[in-house]
């Protein structure tokens, strides 16, 4: 059984589609039957990157699908060159994102947590947070679901790109906030 998703109209133009809802903001929708699944992208099809396809700008699906499945690894190389930072690692055959900081304190890392937490929960995608030693945290980010990566792990690696987490990071590597330091 299919679910239905409402696409914007800028999506719906992108796709060559007609608009059938108009709502009274004079925004129009199209509402289409929908079935998540593995997405793939190549060279060719990979997304642009503007405001219409940007990651961030995207909503995670639900992850409860029978159809979805994780992406291959030369589709997973090729997204994740839009969430700099994050490291793409096959961890026993399973596809994963992970990216390293280093906080000033114990406490700025449980403060850094809940801004990423505070994301994940708007888009129901939660990430493996880990703290260690007393400065070192790490986010992993896969489908638990579907034991590998969807799109939804590089949506919210993106979202969490986006966060201003300067006031959580060391002085030595805060600077360094889109590079993965340390």
């Amino acid at each position: 059984m299919a679910t239905l998703k409402f696409l914007s109209a800028a999506t719906a133009r992108s796709l060559q589609v007609p608009r059938v809802l108009t709502c009274k903001h004079s925004t129009s929708f199209l509402l289409v039957p929908w079935k998540p699944q593995a997405m793939q992208y190549s060279a060719q099809s990979a997304p642009e990157e503007d405001a219409a396809t940007r990651l961030s700008t995207k909503k995670c699906v639900p992850c409860n699908s029978k159809d979805l499945r994780p992406m291959n690894e030369e589709s997973a190389k090729l997204l994740s060159t839009k969430v700099p930072g994050w490291n793409l690692v096959n961890d026993n055959g399973q596809l994963k994102l992970k990216r390293p900081w280093k906080v000033r304190n114990f406490v700025k890392g449980i403060e850094f947590f809940q801004k990423i937490a505070d994301v994940a929960e708007a888009e129901g995608h939660h990430p493996n947070l880990h703290l260690e030693n007393w400065n070192d945290v790490r986010v992993e980010i896969w489908t638990h679901a579907v034991g590998g990566l969807t799109e939804n792990d590089f949506i919210l690696a993106a979202k969490i790109n986006e966060l201003n987490l300067q006031e959580f990071l060391r002085k030595d590597v805060a600077g360094a906030k889109s590079s993965g330091c340390p």
